[in-house]
């Protein structure tokens, strides 16, 4: 029997053959993976492929013109490909210890086989009121109802993960879900992340057909859950969506709406974000949250009161917001209040460690919306019932956590002893609990929780918490490690190809450091010819993640680019005049640094680099003077000191180099520094200093090695400044 390993690379083999459209070599790796199948209709299915195809081929090679034949072979093709796929999960039943194919294995209970979706529906469909009757009864009976419900809702996820491919009958019975006015909407919303996870095993046109259908369902819930499920599958089945032209029909039928458009790249833009969380996570570990906790006592020093101030006469306190903006808290506040408001998820550090709960150990509970009717939410709301308005409460209605963030908050505080609960929900005195209360019951906060926008940002970050916390994280795909560029999809590039949606995703590329993503767009929108009035600043964006990733010539070309749409732009020519510079190209850098400087003449790192440049295309003479300037312009400049000394030393000043690199030696003196002052040193005849100084290089160098890579550079100068070739080893040894 093949191995889960053996039967995944034979599976990956034939799916690349497909992918480069080698049908024949296909079929035939496919009929030597068919004879470890036991599924014997698959093999009859793979036979009448193979005549199918022979057939078409024989007809081609007697060059009898069929205008149905690209057809045909297309939905050869995809048939083949969707034999592969059952044959693949078919034959891991018995191979792989992965949970999906535990669940298939496992023989049903005989009352649980007579269970299919008609019926679980009609289970599901009486909730309500089995709940209604079991309240005039008593708790107990409500929280049986409860349990009832939450073991039938396992059941249908389970059942929907594990199909593998539904019939006709299945897929009438999955629509009568979407149509049904009993069932209970957060029942709908398990069932479509039941939907997805099983596309993520296997292909099914059906069920994607199903999706788009929930995608049309009037509550935003399940529309957006069921738009994100799916954006991830056309993720995953990029390469072969082009096989289903029904499909493509079906997608350019829902693109007409505007809406769908909207949907679609706001959701594109928020999974890029969730790919940012872990630095985002890193950021609040190591930067907030220990700035919040260590300006907390220096906050709290100042509001009442410091040490009076020996020039100051007055004796009032500074003001608190003051004070709040001189602990750089605020700054700190201000980011993640940034980050919150662009859709960030920055509450994966506070619940990352909260999901160890049993409730976790479900797969079906990572995605069940959060609810009161949860039995064991129910229960703790139950026994704080005279506790109006609780913070528990308010919390749990937030639109901020996701669901899964909420169980982690409710176990958390229910793990608590009562006093720690009771200490907790009565921290907020009653102004603060007026105006939280005011805000959760407020229609504005209610509309933010039910906007397309915030439901689907708090899926995905649902999503993201299963695929990099849940247990059995290491049995899924997590497309949140995978380059996400849904404006290639053959399904969504009609929709998201568009300059007014790559754009800001571009922009987002650029604020997020992500340099390589942003170029390739900024690179295709040039191709398509997309630039239209924003032309000139796009070349410069490009030109600036070139210039980050260190390609200074393309990067030149984008920054020439955008200074022949729009000259002179001072932003523009300074990163000419920066990737000239670091290209080596001084001339050009110098001509570019000119323009900068007139425009802004006490830009003292413009003045620095233009006497760089200066220095070297060997113009020591203005180079000084542009040192000199510097100095002027900046209090004890020890880059002004460099540059004076060394255009001095090479301008055979060396009275005045020696003066300026013992300056420097008396402040902060680098390796350089000490080498440098050597060098005139030597060349003043002085070789006992200069031994010394050389000595001293050595030290800060580090290594020798490092000191004798530096050294050699500059042997060029120091012979044509008279130091003979043949004491240099002597010098070298001589240290």
């Amino acid at each position: 029997m093949m191995n889960e390993k053996t039967i995944n690379d034979q599976y990956a083999y034939i799916r690349t053959l497909l992918e480069d459209k080698r049908l024949k070599e296909a079929l035939m790796q496919l009929e030597s993976l068919l004879w470890q199948c036991p599924d014997w209709n698959l093999r009859t299915q793979l036979e009448q492929l193979q005549t199918s195809y022979k057939y078409m081929l024989d007809y081609m090679r007697q060059g009898i013109n069929d205008p149905e034949r690209w057809n045909v072979h297309r939905k050869l093709v995809a048939d083949t490909w969707s034999i592969a796929d059952q044959s693949r999960v078919l034959m891991s039943d018995n191979a792989s210890s992965r949970y999906y194919h535990e669940v298939r294995r496992t023989p049903r209970t005989e009352e649980l086989a007579t269970y299919d979706l008609k019926r679980l529906l009609h289970v599901l469909e009486s909730f309500n009121d089995d709940m209604a009757v079991s309240g005039l009864l008593s708790e107990a009976k409500t929280l049986e109802v409860m349990k009832r419900h939450e073991d039938t809702l396992k059941f249908l996820f389970l059942e929907g993960w594990t199909n593998n491919a539904w019939n006709l009958q299945q897929e009438e019975d999955a629509k009568a879900l979407l149509v049904s006015e009993q069932l209970s909407i957060d029942d709908l919303c398990l069932y479509i992340s039941a939907i997805m996870l099983s596309l993520m095993e296997c292909f099914d046109l059906r069920k994607i057909m199903w999706l788009l259908n929930a995608y049309q369902h009037s509550n935003v819930n399940v529309s957006q859950r069921a738009l994100v499920s799916v954006v991830i599958t056309f993720h995953i089945y990029r390469n072969r969506l082009t096989l289903y032209p029904e499909l493509l029909k079906r997608i350019d039928l829902i693109a007409e709406n505007s809406s769908f458009q909207k949907d679609v790249a706001r959701i594109y833009h928020q999974m890029l974000l969730c790919q940012e969380t872990e630095k985002i996570d890193k950021k609040m570990r190591e930067e907030i949250i220990p700035e919040m906790l260590k300006n907390a006592s220096s906050i709290r020093n100042t509001r009442f009161g410091m040490e009076e101030n020996e020039e100051e006469n007055n004796d009032t306190n500074p003001d608190w917001e003051e004070a709040f903006e001189k602990s750089g808290l605020s700054d700190k506040l201000r980011e993640m209040n940034e980050l919150q408001l662009e859709g960030a998820d920055v509450y994966m550090s506070t619940f990352a460690g909260l999901k160890s709960y049993p409730f976790f150990r479900e797969v079906h509970n990572w995605f069940y919306p959060f609810t009161k009717q949860q039995s064991d939410v129910h229960k703790m709301l139950e026994s704080k019932a005279n506790e109006k308005n609780s913070l528990l409460d308010i919390l749990l209605q937030s639109g901020f956590f996701s669901n899964s963030d909420k169980y982690s908050l409710f176990f958390t505080i229910q793990q608590l002893p009562k006093a720690q609960q009771d200490m907790m929900l009565s921290q907020l005195n009653e102004q603060q609990m007026a105006e939280l209360t005011e805000k959760s019951n407020a229609e504005t906060m209610k509309r933010f929780f039910e906007r397309p926008g915030t439901v689907s940002n708090q899926y995905l970050h649902d999503l993201y918490r299963f695929f990099k916390l849940s247990l059995r994280r290491q049995e899924f795909r997590d497309i949140f490690k995978e380059k996400l560029d849904l404006h290639h999809i053959p399904a969504l590039d009609n929709v998201l190809y568009r300059e007014d949606i790559l754009f800001p995703i571009a922009d987002f590329y650029i604020k997020k450091e992500r340099w390589d993503e942003a170029i390739e767009i900024y690179e295709e929108l040039e191709v398509i010819e997309a630039l239209d009035k924003n032309a000139a600043e796009c070349y410069q964006k490009l030109g600036f993640a070139l210039q980050k990733k260190k390609k200074y010539a393309a990067a030149i070309d984008a920054y020439l680019k955008a200074d022949t749409l729009k000259p002179d732009n001072i932003w523009n020519n300074r990163h000419l005049a920066t990737c000239y510079r670091l290209n080596r190209n001084y001339q050009a850098s110098l001509t570019y640094y000119k323009k900068v400087e007139e425009v802004a003449p006490k830009d003292t790192n413009v003045t620095f680099y233009i006497g760089s440049c200066l220095t070297e295309l060997r113009q020591n003479e203005e180079a000084l003077n542009y040192f000199f300037k510097l100095d002027f312009m900046e209090n004890n400049s020890i880059r002004a000191w460099r540059g004076i000394g060394w255009c001095s030393f090479i301008g055979l000043k060396y009275e005045q180099a020696i003066k300026y690199y013992e300056k420097i030696i008396e402040q902060k003196p680098l390796a350089i520094d000490f080498m440098n002052a050597g060098h005139v040193a030597w060349v003043m005849g002085d070789i006992q200093k200069a031994a010394i100084f050389y000595g001293k290089a050595i030290t800060i160098s580090g290594s020798r090695e490092h000191f004798l890579e530096m050294f050699h550079k500059d042997e060029e100068s120091l012979l044509k400044l008279g130091i003979r070739e043949e004491d240099i080893p002597l010098m070298l040894d001589l240290l």
